[in-house]
């Protein structure tokens, strides 16, 4: 392996992407924050990652909660991330509107 490879890299596998595309929000500029705004960032996707997980432990945990219900949760979870990273639509597409529809499906049975 040469040295300019990372220690994960497998020859036929391409390196493995950055999952939380909500980390890149000012792309190339990102070495250009100050602190203050890094840690803006940071406070916002870790209330991000806060808000998704509660919405789906409500969602999976809560028997009596209707599936009208459930679903205004997820539309308000999507305009509440949007409202925190307005640029980053596709990446909440990406990450969370799959394990949503995913759980939706689990626990209403819906196809």
């Amino acid at each position: 392996m040469s040295q300019t490879q990372p220690a994960t890299y497998q020859p036929g596998f391409p390196p493995e992407p950055n999952t939380n595309n909500f980390e890149t929000e000012s792309g190339s500029a990102g070495a250009f924050q100050s602190a203050e705004e890094k840690a803006d960032e940071t406070r916002r996707i870790r209330r991000l990652q806060l808000m998704m997980n509660m919405v789906m432990q409500v969602i999976q945990q809560d028997r009596s909660l209707p599936v009208e219900q459930a679903s205004e949760m997820v539309a308000d979870a999507r305009r509440a991330a949007l409202a925190m990273f307005p640029d980053k639509a596709l990446a909440f597409d990406l990450i969370f509107w799959p394990r949503l529809q995913r759980m939706m499906r689990e626990r209403y049975r819906m196809q």
